[in-house]
C-alpha cells in the first residue's frame, strides 16, 4: 500500500491514483440514492470542475460526457430504495459509495469522499485510505466530477421515471418532497420506487400517524 500523506488544502502530488467520491439523492422520496467515483487524468485536464449544483444542466451534461472521456477511471453506483428501508439513508449511502469505488477499472491509492464521513473501502490486496472533505464537491477537483456524473446520472433516472408516470411530475422535482410533490402523492397513491420509510410516504402509506 502506498506510504500515507497529508493533503494540504487538498493539493496532493501528482504522483498518486486519488479517487473522488459524491453522492445525490440522499433526501428524494423516490429512486435510488446514486453515487460516482471518479480518477482523474492529471495530463488531460478538464476546465470548469464544480460543486454539480452550481452548474446549468446543460453545463452538468457537457460536463459529465467530458469527464467520462477524459477520466483514467470512472464509476457509478447506488443503493435501491429497498436498501435504503432497510439500513436506512446513510448506511445505504455508505453502500453506495462502496459499490461505486468498487466498480473503478483501476484501484486509487486514496479515496476523498464529500461531507464528513467515509465507509470502509476495501480490495483483495486491503484498505484503500479514505478522508472525508467537507464541502469537498468544492475543494476536491475528483469530487467535483464525482459530484457531476451521480447528478446527472441521477436526473436522468428522474426523467425516465417521469415518461412512465407523468402525472406525478418527476421531471420537474427530481422526487424532492416539494408541497406539489407530496400532494400527488397524497392524491395518486405511492408507487413501488418510493422509499416507504421516509415520513411523507409512510404518512401515505397510513405507517405512522402524525
Amino acid at each position: 500500500m502506498a506510504p500515507k500523506i497529508i493533503f494540504p488544502d487538498f493539493e496532493y502530488p501528482v504522483a498518486y491514483c486519488i479517487a473522488g467520491v459524491d453522492e445525490v439523492g440522499r433526501g428524494p422520496l423516490v429512486g435510488d440514492v446514486v453515487t460516482a467515483a471518479v480518477i482523474l487524468d492529471p495530463d488531460n485536464a478538464i476546465v470548469g470542475l464544480k460543486d454539480s449544483k452550481k452548474l446549468t444542466e446543460k453545463k452538468r451534461a457537457l460536463l459529465s460526457e467530458e469527464i467520462k472521456e477524459k477520466a483514467i477511471a470512472w464509476s457509478i453506483g447506488r443503493a435501491s430504495p429497498e436498501e435504503i428501508d432497510t439500513l436506512n439513508i446513510l448506511h445505504a449511502t455508505m453502500l453506495a459509495m462502496q459499490r461505486a469505488v468498487q466498480g473503478l477499472s483501476v484501484t486509487p491509492d486514496y479515496v476523498l469522499v464529500d461531507g464528513n464521513r467515509t465507509p470502509t473501502f476495501n480490495t483483495d490486496q486491503g484498505p484503500i485510505a479514505s478522508l472525508a472533505v467537507v464541502k469537498g464537491d468544492a475543494r476536491v477537483s475528483e469530487i467535483s466530477a464525482a459530484s457531476i456524473l451521480a447528478k446527472v446520472a441521477r436526473d436522468n433516472e428522474m426523467i425516465a421515471l417521469d415518461k412512465l408516470h407523468p402525472e406525478y411530475g418527476f421531471a420537474k422535482h427530481k422526487g424532492y418532497p416539494t408541497k406539489a410533490h407530496l400532494e400527488k402523492i397524497i392524491e395518486l397513491g405511492v408507487l413501488d420506487c418510493y422509499r416507504q420509510s421516509f415520513k411523507p410516504v409512510a404518512r401515505v402509506l397510513g405507517l405512522i400517524n402524525e
